[in-house]
Order: C-alpha cells, then structure tokens, then sequence
C-alpha cells in the first residue's frame, strides 16, 4: 500500500482522539487559571505549603515587568542549578561511575533544558547519571512547559482585563498550578500507558547481553517511561537515550508511537479551547484551531509525498525512503512524528530527519521557520500565534482605514511595536547563527562547505546548519543528526540562540499584555475586523506564510530547494 494511504487510519485516529478531548482539557486549563474570584478560594494544601515555604503571597497580582522579573529569576537560578549538577555529578549518589559533565556542554544543556529546547549534544547514556536526569532534566520538563503555560495565560488576561495598573496575573501562582493541576496528572497517566506498552522505568545503569557476533554489549537503562511522557506531553523533546523516540525501551510499538503524538498535540490544541473560554467567545478559538490545523495538515501532506516516493538507488531497491526509518513505524508514523515534533518546538524524534527526501527534510525545516505555531509548543504556540493575529488584524486595519482592535483592545503603535519585535528575534538569530558559521568554517568545526559550494554535500551540510539554528532559535531541539556540534562555537552559539530566542519574545509579549491590560475595552462598530470565521483564518494563515517566506526564502533555496532540484 502507498505509504501515504497507509497514513489515513492513523491521522484519522489521532485526530479523533483530539477531537474528543478537545472540550474537556480545555475547559479544565480555563478553570485552572480563571476567573479571579474562583483562583482565590481554590488552592490545593500542597500549592498552600509551597507557597509558604517559598514566602509567595499568591493573592498578589504583577505587573507585567514584575512578572517578567519573576519569570527571569527563576530561569536564571535554574540555569545555574542545572549547570552545577551537571559539574558535580560524579560525586552524588546514583553517578553510576559517570564523571563531572564538561563545562560546555554543561552549559548548553542547562540553557537547553530551561528554555525548553532539549537540544542534546552529548551522549545521554554515557554522560548523564540517572540522578542528573531524574531531579534535573526531568524537572526542568515539567517547569520550562509551566513557563509557557504561564505567559500564554499572561497574554490571554491582556485581551480579558480592564486594570490601569495592567496587572496580568501572578507568575508563581500560574507556575504552580500549570505543573501539579495539568502536567503532572497527565504525565502520571501516559507513562502508566507507555508502561504498560513495554516501556522501562529502572534506576539501573544497565545489563549486560551476548550481541549475534558473539560479543558482550552494556545496554542501558534509565527511568525512561516518565521522563517520556513529561517530554512529549511538556513539547520538551529530550530522550533520556541517545537513539531518542526510535529507541525500542522509549517506543517500543506503533501503539506508543501514536500515544506519543497525542501527548505532543494534546496541550496545544486543546489552548485554542482555553483561549476562547477565558476571552468569552469560543469561535475565537476555533479560528485559530483551523489555521493551526490547515498548516499543520498541509505540511504533513508535502512530507508524507516526498517521503512516500523512491528517489536514489537504495530507495529504489528496497521500493521504500525507509533508510533512517524505524520498520515498525515505516513511512506514515515516522513522517506524522517529524511533522507533528517539529510543530510543536518538541524536538522529539522517531526516525533521522538528515535521512529523509530534500523536499521532506524541507518540509520539517519550515514547520520550525513559521514560528511552531502549528499548532505550537506547550504555551509558545498560543502566544505564538495570537502575536501574528494582532499582526494580521493590523494589516486588515491598514486595508480598510480602521484603527486596528482585537477582542475589544485597540493595537496602536506600542501594541504593534512589540508584537513586530517578537516576530523578528526568531529569523535574525537564525540567519545570523547560520551566515557566521558557514562564512568561518573549519575554523569553528564546521567542514560543510570546504570544496566546491555546489556539491551536493556542501548544499546538504548548509541545510544541515540552517536547521540547527532554528532548532535552537525555536526551542525545538530537534537536529539533522549528520552535524557535528561539539565544538566550543557551537555549544555556546546555540546556547545563545536558545536563551535569546526563549526570553526575549516572553519579554514582548508579556510587555505586550500589560499594555493591553492597561486598556479599556471599546465596542465592536460597523467599522471593526471581524477576527472569527474564514475571512480571517484565511488572512491570518496568509500572513504566517508570507511572513516565513519572505524571511527564509533565499536561505531555503540555498539549502533544501536547491538539494531538491538536482
């Protein structure tokens, strides 16, 4: 059967399970975090404990700089514990004889990790101790997904608020109750799935076997089921392996493989259904649902063409692209995964990405380039696109002569200020990162374009730093897998790209729901866009696309277009 046949049943199941879930999740994420009065008499005992022990007044609402600052502080302090248990692993129980991780690279994991990237370059198995996974990366799982959760909900308040001290919420409040009210149950309740699939939890290093050449192998193990339900339900990526989602002890079956992607939509989608319950006008939501979705289904078309084809001799032979492929998941679970991990900033991956067609590989690498809002990571995707449908409203503004107003809020110059700045931080650090490392070369580690520029090798080692960029520029994470990133260049560019790339938009658009929150809200008129049904799905997708392809067009046609077209 065509592969891209051989997808329909499984496209047809996951989104039926999301449409069923659709209600429920969402409307419990809004019960979660609103209305105020309700927030007020609802604290669980331990979120009362917590906020003790820490010295939180949970009735106090911030400004948006001071939840800005709040949110800023715990990062940083995250940043620097991460960093220095990686550093003094070595002596800590459960090491399992793994030394002290090295400066750099303890350095880029900490950045990785905090902002939600998961970007790994480094072996977990022989340089990550059970000890460091568990109360590090793992932790890091669950309160970098919080983070997201906490700022989407910030910018929602804008739109719904009437404050003139633009207070936006309270950040340890919205942190709390994101991890122990919505990541924590779900995560205990896909791990107790992947469980029961045959996925490994152990705090073992491993076991010994006879391999079929007669020789002994050490393989590991780890406490992977709930680290891998926190990773693909927090849109973290990370494996606690090195083989990641293709590992048979992280996803063992077709089973766990659609499990997986559910847990990676589920959060994003259903925000839409959050969005449009506390904004008090659903079809708000479905509208931004149906972009999401019309992205989302058309890249998974291109990739599922391109990789359902036969291009190169091997391919040929074998009558399948399954090079890179894990059999049990063939074409349709690996392309639905590429697609779905990559438009989620998840990172995760089941099959080698640097393995697939130019045209799918170009394919994944859009879905990263169009900013991950289709349909998003866990929190960056509602905000994520909300700040390109205020773009969108202000260029329907421009067309009919209309002051710009969504959902009651005028968008003036501040307003669209911020919103322009928090667009344009993804594509200069990804453009910046890839120009510089092409341009030094070997001297940085990179050996991609030494020779002659139009080889096809040197077209595919361009692509190859080009997606690593927007890995780390969109806290995806995930990589080609053919780039070697173990220099010191590499290890603190894409650091860098990571912090800037997480912090400095959370900075717009919380700046942006303060001022929004400062407003009054005015009555639609005869005169105002109308930001729900077709007219404006349609505007809004247009601006997505046109805002990617005027960015990246010529680097994409350097890279993938060009690798395509030979």
């Amino acid at each position: 059967m065509n592969p891209a046949l051989a997808a329909g049943p499984q496209i047809a199941f996951v989104l039926g399970v999301l449409a069923i879930v659709y209600v429920p999740v969402g409307d419990h994420m809004a019960k979660v975090y609103g209305p105020d009065p309700d927030l007020r008499s609802r604290d669980l005992r331990i979120e009362t404990v917590l906020y003790r022990l820490c010295r939180i007044d949970a009735r106090t609402d911030q400004s948006w700089y001071g939840y800005a600052g709040s949110l800023l502080g715990f990062s940083a302090a995250s940043v620097l514990f991460l960093y220095l248990l990686q550093r003094v692993q070595g002596v800590l129980p459960l090491s399992g004889g793994l030394e002290a991780v090295s400066p750099a690279v303890a350095f880029n994991t900490a950045a990785s990790f905090v902002t939600n990237t998961n970007w790994q370059s480094y072996t977990p198995e022989t340089t990550m101790s059970n000890l460091t996974q568990a109360l590090g990366l793992a932790v890091q799982n669950f309160v970098s997904a919080g983070v997201g959760l906490a700022v989407a909900v910030a910018l929602i308040r804008g739109f719904v608020r009437v404050s003139h001290g633009g207070a936006i919420g309270n950040f340890w409040v919205d942190l709390t109750r994101s991890c122990l009210r919505i990541l924590l149950p779900l995560s205990f309740l896909i791990a107790l799935i992947l469980l029961s699939q045959g996925v490994i939890q152990s705090v073992r290093t491993g076991f010994t076997s006879t391999g079929l050449d007669g020789h002994v192998v050490t393989n590991a193990l780890a406490p992977v089921a709930s680290q891998e339900a926190i990773k693909e339900l927090g849109t973290n990526g990370g494996g606690i392996l090195a083989a990641n989602s293709a590992h048979p002890f992280e996803n063992p079956t077709p089973i766990t493989n659609i499990v997986e992607i559910l847990a990676i939509l589920l959060i994003p989608v259903c925000l839409t259904r959050t969005f449009g319950t506390m904004v008090g006008e659903r079809k708000q939501g479905l509208t931004l649902l149906a972009v999401m979705g019309v992205l989302w289904g058309g890249l998974l078309a291109v990739t599922l063409a391109a990789e359902s084809g036969t291009r190169g001799v091997a391919a040929s032979a074998a009558g399948a692209m399954m090079e890179g492929k894990e059999v049990r998941f063939g074409i349709p679970g690996s392309a639905l995964f590429a697609v779905a991990t990559t438009g989620t900033s998840t990172g995760a991956v089941n099959s080698a990405h640097d393995s697939m067609s130019p045209l799918g590989g170009g394919a994944v690498l859009l879905n990263m380039m169009l900013g991950e809002i289709a349909p998003g990571g866990v929190g960056t995707g509602l905000y994520g696109i909300l700040v390109l449908a205020i773009v969108a409203v202000f260029v329907g503004g421009l067309l009919v002569g209309r002051t710009p107003e969504y959902l009651g809020k005028k968008l003036g110059r501040r307003e669209i200020t911020l919103a322009a700045l928090s667009v344009l931080v993804m594509p200069a650090l990804v453009l910046i990162g890839t120009s510089i490392t092409v341009t030094l070369g070997s001297t940085i580690g990179y050996l991609g374009n030494s020779g002659d520029p139009g080889t096809p090798q040197a077209i595919h080692g361009f692509t190859e730093v080009l997606y690593a960029y927007a890995s780390a520029s969109n806290n995806n994470g995930s990589a080609f897998g053919g780039l070697t990133v173990t220099s010191d260049w590499f290890q603190a560019s894409l650091a860098v790209c990571m912090l800037l790339g997480r912090f400095l938009p959370i900075l717009f658009v919380l700046a942006l729901a303060g001022s929004l929150a400062s407003q009054q809200r005015t009555a639609p008129t005869p005169g105002t866009l109308p930001t729900t049904g077709p007219m404006f799905a349609g505007l809004l997708t247009g601006t997505v696309v046109l805002v990617a392809a005027l960015t990246f067009f010529p680097a994409l046609a350097l890279g993938p277009i060009a690798e395509a077209l030979q």
